[in-house]
């Protein structure tokens, strides 16, 4: 039986909403409360855990990522004397300002369609992770990551492809993830088997 406070306990997760700027969420995608979600794209069928940071990404459709992720953001000038803000234009937590430098770098990050990102995964500004990937959970990813591989650790490493090349290849072209929704319930019975989908469609 679950108890009042757990309850209790959820609705108050939930009520602390999130803060959403400058941003496009495909209506059938969901995010949870506490995260920040700033100039990024959600596709369709996509959802966001709690407690994440999304900055300057597009997120593609039927994408699954965990509560306390952090995925871009922004970077402090390390070829500069000084990486303190209080030497730059824009504003900022510090108060103090010594020079107005202009600094912007706004790297976009993409995630492709059909990514699982794990619980408390780090993202880099710029990365592209492709298509069908999975990031294991509190994964340090610096650098792209291919179509269908399982990357781990810190820093990401391959730790092995989801399928065979050929599957991949199929996957690929059969692009399952523009079909309209009532075409994805005809095929949807047979997504346990790869091979058998991709030889029923015609692309294997």
């Amino acid at each position: 039986m679950v108890s009042f406070g757990y309850i209790f306990s959820r609705l108050l997760k939930k009520a602390r909403g999130n803060a959403i700027a400058d941003s496009l969420v495909h209506p059938t995608s969901k995010l949870e409360a506490g995260s920040t979600i700033i100039r990024s794209r959600f596709d369709r069928h996509s959802f966001c855990g709690y407690d994440c940071t999304i900055i300057d990404c597009d997120v593609g459709g039927f994408c699954s990522i965990a509560g306390g992720a952090v995925i871009g953001g922004s970077r402090h000038p390390m070829e500069y004397v000084s990486t303190s803000p209080v030497f730059l234009s824009h504003r900022d937590s510090v108060k103090a300002k010594f020079s107005k430098h202009p600094y912007q770098w706004r790297a976009r990050t993409t995630i492709g369609h059909d990514v699982w990102i794990g619980d408390n995964v780090l993202i880099k500004g710029g990365v592209t992770i492709g298509h069908g990937a999975v990031i294991g959970m509190g994964s340090v990813v610096t650098k792209d990551v291919e179509p269908y591989a399982i990357v781990a650790g810190n820093p990401a490493r391959l730790i092995r492809m989801r399928f065979s090349p050929e599957i991949i290849e199929g996957l690929l072209k059969m692009k399952w993830w523009d079909m309209p929704d009532h075409e994805l319930r005809r095929i949807a019975p047979l997504f346990p088997d790869p091979e058998q989908l991709l030889r029923q469609e015609g692309f294997l």
